[in-house]
C-alpha cells in the first residue's frame, strides 16, 4: 500500500511540477533560438534595447548608451512579451524591408 501511495505521489509531482517546467525551458529556448537582428527584447536584468547582431555565443543589444554582448540565455521571453508583445514582431517584419526617412519619422 505504502509504494502505491509513493507511486501515485511521484506521478502528482511530475504533472504538478517537473513536466510544466520542461514545457516552460523548451519555449524560452525556441524564443532565443529564433531572434533576429532588429528584434526588440528586454534582458533579465530589465536592459532594453534591440538585437544588432546576432552571434553563435550570444547576442550584440544595441542600447542608448551603445552596444553590448550579451549571452543568449541573458533574454526574457516573459519580459520582451510583456513590454513589446505584438510590436516585437511588427519590429522583425520592418527590420527585413528598407525603410526610407519618411516612414521612420511617421512612426515615431
Amino acid at each position: 500500500m505504502m509504494l502505491i501511495m509513493m507511486g501515485v505521489m511521484f506521478v502528482g509531482f511530475y504533472f504538478l511540477m517537473i513536466r510544466p517546467q520542461q514545457k516552460k525551458a523548451k519555449q524560452e529556448k525556441n524564443f532565443q533560438e529564433n531572434l533576429k537582428v532588429g528584434t526588440r527584447v528586454v534582458l533579465t536584468s530589465g536592459l532594453h534595447g534591440r538585437i544588432a547582431q546576432v552571434q553563435e555565443d550570444g547576442f550584440v543589444i544595441e542600447t542608448l548608451s551603445g552596444k553590448l554582448k550579451f549571452e543568449k540565455a541573458a533574454i526574457s521571453r516573459e519580459f520582451t512579451e510583456a513590454r513589446f508583445g505584438d510590436k516585437a514582431k511588427a519590429t522583425e517584419k520592418t527590420a527585413d524591408k528598407p525603410a526610407d526617412k519618411k516612414e521612420i519619422e511617421e512612426k515615431n
